[in-house]
């Protein structure tokens, strides 16, 4: 469970056990559409409608900042692991090397759960905004099957369809998916420009404050919205996973990953504050927020023209999302933790074909039955658990791999970061007692201050794109993803939990071994053929 592999193991090694490499055709700019494309339509279309009128009401835009911070403090750690280590396996490999296998693999089961929850998530929304273009009542689209349970007996046929025609895509080429979605993501530019600018003409002020202010539900609202729309930014993560297939990753990678992030935080906040400007926060449609907000100021058509372009953003959003979750599933192939079929690529489109069209009937079934209500939470609790654990293995490999201190120190500093941070957050839900909330910030900052004066931290090469301010940027990112984690409803947790054995059950029962068969495969053929350059895996250091 603790054993880890070396950088170059995953770049060589590893790698070699999908057969034919993955093309590298993509550029920066492709990368910076790729994470525009993958972020935008999921957020703004999905949950802001949701999230204003029942969480965080005018002060959504708040609550997308606030989001958007916290993905640019991880995307900043996502950035240097991609740079150091350019593979496709994203979250999954940073924490194989730094944390051990077991520890890649649950962060790698639950970022492949988040994908196909809130890709089966997009692509029913994708029917309610269709019908809204044409006109017509979603629920006519849906097929209701009486013996279901109510959430799953709404069959929703288009949004299988489109999932099915996105994967057979996706199969055939990475680049020309790249080059559809650059075109699909440069109209939803547009159609973007269009909603922040008819929102103010067209809205009034007044219905930010009216009724109960800018926000009814408090500061509390805010931060529970903050952490509803966050799985919004899942977006950049898709991004890391396309290392291996960028002719620069080294500088295209952190260009790609930060600089969507940014963009699309400052689109989710002005159209959010332009959905508030045109109706009251009451008023907001839950499903097709947008549409239904121009209808019932009297601009019907552009109720169908913005049902038409959420429908366009929403096929960019889901081509993203499912290239980045093939290559996530074909890199935990490759470790041996899943089938190894599934690690597979095809020699002549390059692109991870088993992986690809496994996950899009698994993304199909979901998006056929389940409603989005009950996806929500499920996805945001895995997105912020994996982006803490991104930030934790940075500061970890940087102060303890890269710079060769003894691990206890490290190691120590992180469990009181850690416990003050839930300490912190517990205290804010509960309001009890809030003078415990400036003693466990003060403690925060001064062991963070204590720990940087105290232990040394090598500096990386000047070829090589690091996180400035080290340790800072990571542990407010630690800091806000448990913030953000304890706000969520209890039901997110005992659903999480759920999912948290299944996957340890499949790892002792199956992973476990046959990554222990694989690599016993390849020390006996290492030893008759290549006896001096086999490696054997590493044992993480303890205390």
């Amino acid at each position: 469970m603790l054993a880890t592999w070396t950088p170059d193991q995953e770049l060589n090694q590893v790698r070699l056990r999908s057969g034919a490499d993955m093309m590298r055709k993509l550029k920066w700019f492709d990368l910076i559409a790729l994470g525009i494309g993958g972020m935008l339509g999921v957020g703004v279309f999905v949950t802001t409608g949701f999230v204003a009128h029942k969480i965080s009401g005018p002060s959504v835009f708040i609550s997308y900042i606030i989001a958007g911070i916290s993905a640019l403090l991880s995307s900043l750690c996502y950035s240097e692991f991609s740079v150091q280590i350019p593979v496709a396996g994203g979250a999954f490999s940073y924490l194989r090397v730094t944390f051990g296998e077991f520890v890649g693999y649950f962060a790698g089961a639950n970022i492949l759960m988040e994908y196909v929850l809130s890709n089966a998530a997009v692509a029913r929304s994708f029917t309610e905004y269709l019908c809204h273009a044409v006109g017509e009542n979603p629920n006519s689209w849906r097929f209701e099957v009486d013996g279901l349970v109510e959430g799953y007996n709404k069959l929703d046929f288009p949004a299988v369809a489109l999932i099915l025609l996105l994967t057979l895509c996706l199969c055939h080429s990475t680049k020309e998916s790249s080059v559809l979605n650059l075109v699909m993501t440069v109209f939803h530019l547009i159609f973007f420009g269009f909603i922040i600018i008819a929102g103010f003409y067209k809205g009034s002020a007044k219905n930010l404050v009216e009724p109960g202010g800018l926000a009814p539900f408090g500061v509390k609202g805010i931060l529970d919205g903050a952490a509803k729309v966050y799985f919004s930014y899942i977006g950049y993560d898709s991004v890391s996973t396309m290392a291996e297939e960028i002719r620069n990753p080294a500088k295209s990678l952190p260009v790609g990953i930060v600089g969507s992030v940014l963009i699309v935080t400052g689109l989710y906040s002005l159209v959010a504050l332009s959905l508030c400007f045109l109706v009251p926060y009451n008023m907001i449609d839950k499903d097709a927020s947008f549409s239904v907000a121009f209808q019932k100021i009297g601009w019907k058509w552009a109720g169908n023209v913005v049902g038409a372009g959420a429908s366009l953003g929403i096929v960019a959003s889901l081509l993203v999302a499912m290239l980045g979750q093939a290559r996530y599933l074909c890199v935990i192939g490759r470790a041996r933790l899943v089938p190894s079929w599934l690690a597979k690529v095809n020699p002549s489109t390059g692109t991870p074909l088993n992986a690809t069209l496994f996950l899009g009937l698994c993304t199909a079934s979901i998006a056929l039955f389940t409603e989005l209500r009950i996806i929500i939470d499920v996805i945001s609790i895995s997105t912020l658990l994996v982006f803490y654990l991104v930030a934790n293995a940075l500061i970890y490999r940087r102060y303890v791999i890269v710079s060769h201190n003894p691990p206890s120190q490290t190691l120590l500093f992180l469990f009181l970061l850690s416990s003050c941070s839930i300490g912190f957050s517990m205290s804010w839900k509960l309001e009890e007692q809030w003078w415990v909330l400036p003693v466990f910030g003060g403690f925060m900052i001064t062991i963070t201050a204590f720990f940087q004066y105290m232990v040394p931290s090598i500096c990386q090469t000047n070829e090589e794109w690091s996180v400035p301010f080290m340790p800072w940027p990571a542990v407010a990112s630690i800091f806000l993803n448990v913030f953000l984690v304890t706000s969520l409803k209890i039901q997110s947790f005992q659903r999480f939990g759920i999912w948290a054995c299944l996957i340890t059950l499949f790892y002792v029962l199956y992973g476990v071994h046959s990554t222990y068969r694989a690599e016993e495969m390849e020390v006996g053929v290492g030893e008759i053929s290549h006896p001096s350059t086999q490696q054997s895996k590493l044992d993480i250091q303890l205390l």
